[in-house]
């Protein structure tokens, strides 16, 4: 007897061709990747400030001593002096950690589950995910014919975090817009 299994059905062959059994076996598990819903809240709590401050970092270059670490470091290229595979370095954390906390909290909000997660809504999310890449890869090959020099390297920079940004407008928008219509009705 062979047993194939997707989806929370699960079909039965046996050797007589003629039995086929279609049963929906409760016990198959259903695979998702989505965070539970109270992520959503700490992901915005962290996110808006972070976000906030790190673009006031980023437009100040403040960097406070107290943050300056020799941390490890994997292809280092000095501007004048060596290039090394690995070492030691001279570095302020606050870009890292800020950075950090942007990703991270930007990942709970994208994908943690809404409080009421039906297909309509993996399907929003979906096309959400879609268009975000298209439009970022589409910024990004504009950059390519139209910025240069350090200044590309802040559109590489800014872009890190902006498939996740174009993600969750997108995514909240669409979901609002479902909210409003459905209180319409």
């Amino acid at each position: 007897m062979v047993y194939f299994t997707k989806c929370k059905v699960s079909f039965t062959f046996s050797k007589n061709i003629n039995t086929f059994v279609m049963n929906q076996n409760p016990s198959v598990m259903k695979v998702n990747y989505l965070f539970p819903n109270k992520y959503k809240n700490v992901g915005w709590l962290i996110l808006i400030p972070s976000a906030i401050l790190g673009l006031l970092v980023t437009g100040s270059g403040y960097e406070p001593n107290y943050l300056d670490f020799r941390v490890p470091a994997l292809f280092i290229d000095e501007i004048i002096g060596e290039r090394h595979l690995v070492g030691m370095v001279e570095n302020n954390l606050l870009n890292e950690i800020l950075g950090i906390l942007v990703i991270i909290s930007s990942l709970f909000v994208a994908f943690s589950r809404e409080k009421v997660e039906d297909e309509y809504i993996s399907k929003i999310r979906l096309e959400s995910l879609v268009w975000a890449v298209f439009v970022n890869y589409g910024i990004l090959l504009v950059a390519f014919l139209c910025i240069y020099d350090l200044s590309f390297l802040w559109v590489m920079i800014f872009n890190m975090f902006t498939i996740l940004w174009f993600f969750i407008i997108r995514f909240n928008w669409r979901i609002v817009k479902l909210k409003n219509a459905s209180d319409e009705k």
